[in-house]
């Protein structure tokens, strides 16, 4: 046999063996439409990271001024405006003051007034600022979610510069639980406690004169009963700023305490357990508020100097304790989130899709077999032998790739098994072609597959290119959808043209002369 022709067949067995090793070793994930599970498209308020960002900068202002000796009035913050203007009293020296914020707030263009400056966003400085929180909140939720363990979670922008984050998780049936741990900020602080607890507001502030401090802030938590129902609030006055929060958390997880109820085990970063160990230590028998997204959780008595590692109590049951400890771990969104939709779909539903889309290919291939074998005569089972290994093939990669399938990547199986033979058709219809003009068997053949091939490269390039598209700018069922029908193309270029040709080569070889072909 020629050497030609044994190479082409140890490569066929090599793609095709991969494909079906693969197969077997890996089984193809399944999409939400088919496997069941929650589908969510959340919204970014993208407005709370510019406040946050406003806030921040006139802070920091503030602060940096003061350790220059450089004493600054109060803030106020205009979102929809893009400033913060802040309070410059009389006799500040404004060439010092200028000269800090060219150092610290470039990003600011400065309108200097009489008694207050006026500071607002250069150009695109709001754009990258929305950007990032989406981008941020991203991957804030992609980590709570890897950790809550769903597979193949489908987590992504819809568009480009879009505000809107699209997540599937396939296989889960708690929308209640999963929307918690997704949209919970879970931004912690340990704050010191000036004041508290107190039953009211008025009497929380009776020894600062009905005020609440400049560097403190009043904050308030849930009072329950042994059962665990809410039956009022407890008052407290914090200070500002806080001691440790949870940007110094190297890690967090559910534990015991000393009575085996659930709490939250936590562990600090070097710089924030030496922070907290200072802290600690100067203010043993003192309260210190465990503070978790503005309300106070707990408020426990210092006991001893605590330098890396701690633990939070609350009324936690072991699944809230662990949800908790999961938000932690993940981070605190950078902006609040709204839930534009949601639908849940249910396993039998994805049952009944596979059932009635793989009846569908089923019926779709063998209608194709039996035009192919009754128009293209025994020249017709060479393309249905290709088509076979087309479809093993596809599954294969699918499989190797870890592609999802989706019902709409169901359709584009089937879309490919019709346009896997189309290229056979063009090479058929050119042979006949040749072989009516006079054309011997095996120059019929040659010159069949080297004109047809152009015009299979330029269809299945230009559908190949649509496929990529789609990939790239569509979302869930497109993507999946395109995912299919790009792997399908590239496999049946490859069965079309190359197993074909091999095949007729097998028929051709070791014979001198071929007087008909059943084509």
């Amino acid at each position: 046999m020629d050497r030609k022709i044994i190479w082409r067949i140890l490569l066929i067995v090599v793609v095709v063996g991969t494909a079906v090793f693969a197969l077997v070793q890996k089984r193809i994930p399944l999409g939400l439409d088919l496997s069941g599970g929650i589908h969510l498209v959340l919204q970014v308020k993208t407005d709370d990271a510019i406040k946050a960002e406003l806030d921040d900068a006139a802070l920091r202002l503030k602060t940096m001024a003061g350790g220059k000796n450089l004493a600054l009035g109060e803030w106020s913050v205009d979102v929809d405006g893009l400033r913060f203007q802040i309070g410059v009293p009389a006799g500040t020296d404004r060439d010092a003051l200028r000269q800090l914020v060219d150092d610290y707030l470039p990003e600011y263009s400065v309108d200097a007034g009489s008694n207050s400056w006026t500071f607002a966003f250069k150009p695109n400085v709001e754009r990258n600022i929305r950007d990032l929180a989406v981008r941020q909140a991203l991957e804030t939720i992609r980590n709570r979610v890897d950790q809550f363990g769903v597979s193949e979670p489908v987590i992504q922008r819809q568009g480009i510069e879009s505000d809107r984050i699209l997540i599937q998780l396939p296989g889960v049936d708690d929308p209640t639980r999963v929307k918690a741990i997704i949209s919970h900020t879970a931004f912690l602080e340990w704050k010191e406690v000036l004041a508290g607890p107190a039953p009211s507001r008025d009497v929380l502030l009776t020894r600062t004169g009905g005020q609440v401090p400049p560097d403190a802030e009043v904050a308030t938590e849930e009072r329950e009963d042994e059962s665990g129902a809410a039956v009022g609030r407890d008052y407290y006055l914090l200070r500002k700023a806080a001691i440790v929060t949870g940007r110094d958390l190297r890690t967090a997880r559910r534990g015991q305490g000393q009575f085996g109820q659930p709490v939250v085990n936590f562990y600090l970063v070097p710089a924030g357990g030496d922070k907290f160990a200072e802290f600690t230590a100067a203010h043993i028998g003192d309260p210190a508020a465990i503070v978790l997204d503005g309300n106070v959780i707990s408020a426990p008595v210092i006991r001893s100097r605590i330098r890396d590692e701690g633990y939070i109590e609350g009324n936690f049951d072991i699944e809230t304790a662990e949800d908790l400890a999961l938000k932690l771990r993940a981070g605190a969104l950078p902006a609040s989130i709204s839930y534009l939709e949601e639908r849940t779909v249910g396993p039998s539903l994805g049952r009944d899709s596979i059932v009635h889309g793989v009846r569908a290919g089923i019926i779709g291939l063998i209608v194709v077999i039996i035009f192919m074998v009754v128009y293209y005569k025994l020249s017709g089972l060479n393309a249905v032998f290709a088509l076979l290994l087309n479809v093993v093939i596809m599954l294969g990669a699918m499989a190797y790739f870890g592609a999802t399938l989706t019902l709409p990547g169901i359709a584009g199986a089937i879309l490919t098994i019709g346009m896997a033979v189309d290229a056979n058709v063009l090479i058929f219809e050119r042979i006949r072609e040749e072989l009516a003009v006079g054309k011997t068997v095996r120059s019929a053949i040659d010159t069949g597959f080297s004109r047809a091939f152009g015009t299979i490269v330029d269809s299945n390039l230009t559908t190949l290119i649509a496929a990529l598209f789609l990939f790239q700018f569509g979302t869930g069922p497109v993507k999946g959808f395109a995912v299919t029908l790009s792997i399908g193309l590239m496999a049946s270029m490859f069965t079309a043209v190359f197993v074909s040709r091999t095949l007729y080569m097998l028929l051709l070889a070791g014979r001198d002369r071929v007087e008909t072909l059943s084509v």
